[in-house]
């Protein structure tokens, strides 16, 4: 006797992806309701090929929540035929119970009710052409972070050996020039006869600033290419913006502005907007949110400490804004409106202005 072959074409399948590293836990809710959950290997491949016998001819939708695998889940589902978002772990509606008994498989099975119902809003997903100049500019960023953290072990060491400076590097600005680092090596003398340990955080010193200086020379390189060349030099008429912050930017951005609607859409990216709790009578208002990139962020706000010194309109603002707030909230109010104006010079392509002071 023929038997009809099952089909779901034209059906949608919701997918909730629970990732980690080595294993997947995978709900799958269809149209009328059914849920179908399972662990798998970490492998995009063996889960299109169990969902497709399990759902021949089927339209799969899939999320999972953003976190250490990046996009390389969201390229690896999409490219095998998935139209797959990936959600802020924060936007995922949750409820009380499921935060006290939390686990793998309710993770993916609210992910994929939630999917169902539309009610999930997936994170913009970096254009593959520019990730590895984000990489880069993130990677400068390490460096310094642990040029810094090699630097204050070298002086811990110096501390503890009770050794001290001479007259000429009394100063913390003559610190790790040529000579400085000269002393270090032929001169200090420490409790012990070896100072390998000194000798040893020397090189850490050296290596990280040549890493560091190496990683310039391609950013710099990398500004003078067609791919960002315009941009580059509209967002270095800005206040503030040199090569770092930038190509920061751009590399942040895939060097498209034009995603966003809007200057708070943009300025909401950078994690800019104020915060605000209203309850009956009592208003609460932050200066800035948590959300928004950690990149870009910390970035603008040390760049608007050096454009208010450069355009005089900025430092009035900032400088009207202390009267009212401490110095560490008005300059965010400053990041706010500087952050507006290298919009508005990406948008309209045009050069920024301004009265030096």
């Amino acid at each position: 006797m023929q038997r009809n072959k099952i089909s779901f074409k034209g059906q949608n399948i919701y997918v909730g992806i629970d990732v980690h590293l080595k294993t997947w836990h995978v709900t799958t809710v269809t149209e009328s309701g059914y849920k179908y959950s399972f662990a798998q290997h970490s492998d995009a491949k063996e889960l299109f090929d169990r969902l497709n016998r399990k759902f021949p001819d089927a339209h799969f939708l899939s999320a999972y929540e953003a976190g250490f695998c990046g996009f390389s889940a969201h390229y690896a589902l999409t490219e095998l035929g998935f139209e797959n978002i990936v959600v802020h772990a924060a936007d995922i509606p949750t409820t009380g119970k499921e935060k006290a008994m939390k686990t793998d498989a309710v993770d993916s099975e609210k992910i994929a009710w939630a999917l169902k119902r539309g009610e999930l809003t997936g994170i913009y997903v970096k254009d593959k052409r520019y990730m590895d100049d984000t990489n880069l500019m993130r990677l400068r960023q390490r460096f310094v972070t642990d040029l810094s953290r090699q630097k204050n072990r070298t002086k811990h060491l110096l501390y503890t050996q009770g050794v001290t400076y001479p007259e000429r590097f009394r100063k913390n600005r003559t610190h790790w020039s040529h000579n400085f680092m000269s002393w270090l090596r032929n001169e200090v003398s420490l409790l012990s006869e070896e100072k390998r340990s000194l000798v040893l955080l020397c090189d850490q010193v050296e290596n990280t600033r040549r890493s560091i200086l190496a990683v310039t020379r391609e950013i710099r390189r990398l500004s003078t290419t067609d791919k960002y060349k315009e941009n580059y030099d509209l967002l270095a008429s800005v206040p503030g913006f040199g090569l770092i912050m930038s190509m920061s930017m751009l590399t942040e951005l895939d060097n498209n502005v034009a995603r966003f609607p809007n200057e708070r859409t943009f300025v909401s990216m950078l994690g800019l907007i104020p915060t605000c709790h209203d309850s009956g009578e009592k208003k609460v208002s932050g200066e800035k949110t948590n959300r928004g990139s950690k990149h870009l962020g910390p970035l603008i706000i040390e760049t608007s400490w050096v454009a208010i010194y450069r355009d005089m309109e900025l430092g009035a603002y900032y400088s009207n804004c202390c009267q009212s707030m401490k110095p560490h909230k008005a300059i965010i109010k400053v990041a706010r409106k500087l952050a507006c104006r290298a919009y508005a010079v990406l948008k309209t392509k045009t050069k920024y202005k301004y009265e030096q002071s």
